[in-house]
């Protein structure tokens, strides 16, 4: 491990342990009577975010999601689309919402989107184009500028296999819709699917879109279900990867037959996280470690404690890796 690698996993340990973690006992329907922290700044480390699939089963709705994330103590949020969706159809303003995220101090990293760019069918690409235009205009309104571009809708096991350099091209349109919005759509590496599961895909679709901003979105989870190897993230730009989701995965069962629900917090599988997280980190980079979890034992407890336990192992994790050796 490099002398820089080391001082910058150290710096995020030093400004992320000993961050204290506030909470409330107080029923989830209760407003949470807090004061509103200030934004949080990481120079040099890692961020840490909630992705809000991690407390999604007891649909408390994004301002929920919000106020229970800052009050963990996170940097950031990563909501889901839909429930965005849901917010504004609900009447929700989507300028009170940005107000409400900055007074929790926190900003929004990324989000996940559906929009299904990838598929053969022309209509319905076209149509997800337009959709994704939709997303990523709503969530430029609360402050956000990236999304996740998942291989959503070729992905099932009866999907055809796409060409990688017809997938590039695809990926390429989407980039160009993030140029108009200010969004910059992030390929993410779905681990079970008949498209993009690989690291050496979607590397290769970064790669050749020619594009500038062009980047990716790893999973812990998603590259050890689709068979990747970690040493691969050694190969990293400091540009290529911006937001990684973070998980572990139990010993069994085997990685062709895990699904998304066998995630667990970070420290409590088997991955090796310090040799991953020394990889993607270094450099001088600052990397949003966002925890994204679908875990239904954990969607069954109090989501506060949820989101704050999976912050602590995520520290907890980065401060390991600090300490092991190269």
């Amino acid at each position: 491990m490099s002398i820089d690698r080391r001082r910058f996993v150290s710096s995020a340990v030093l400004s992320g342990v000993g961050t204290t973690l506030s909470g409330s006992n107080a029923a989830c329907g209760a407003v949470l009577a807090l004061p509103a922290p200030a934004i949080r700044e990481a120079a040099d480390g890692f961020r840490f975010c909630l992705n809000t699939s991690t407390i999604r089963e007891p649909k408390l709705g994004i301002q929920k999601e919000v106020e229970i994330a800052g009050a963990a103590g996170y940097d950031g949020i990563e909501p889901w689309i839909p429930t965005l969706r849901e917010f504004v159809s609900g009447g929700g303003k989507l300028s009170d919402l940005s107000k409400q995220i900055a007074d929790a101090g926190l900003t929004v990293e990324s989000a996940i989107g559906f929009a299904q760019w990838i598929v053969d069918d022309e209509k319905r690409r076209m149509e997800a184009l337009e959709e994704a235009k939709r997303d990523m205009d709503m969530l430029r309104e609360i402050g956000g500028t990236r999304i996740a571009a998942p291989p959503v809708g070729a992905h099932q096991g009866d999907s055809p296999k796409i060409e990688l350099q017809v997938v590039t091209e695809r990926f390429r349109a989407l980039l160009e819709i993030g140029d108009q919005t200010g969004v910059v759509p992030q390929l993410e590496v779905w681990g079970f699917s008949q498209n993009l599961s690989r690291l050496g895909e979607v590397m290769y679709v970064v790669g050749e879109s020619g594009h500038p901003k062009a980047c990716l979105l790893l999973d812990i989870y998603h590259l050890y279900r689709g068979g990747s190897d970690f040493t691969g993230l050694d190969l990293m730009s400091d540009h290529a990867l911006q937001v990684f989701h973070v998980n572990d995965y139990p010993a069994t069962p085997s990685h062709e037959k895990m699904n998304d629900s066998d995630r667990v917090y970070p420290g409590d599988g088997i991955a090796p996280m310090s040799q991953i997280l020394k990889a993607i980190g270094g450099n001088g980079r600052s990397i949003v470690l966002s925890l994204e979890l679908f875990n239904r034992d954990y969607w069954k407890q109090d989501p506060r404690e949820v989101a704050k336990t999976g912050l602590a192992k995520m520290k907890a994790a980065v401060e390991k890796a600090s300490q092991d050796k190269a």
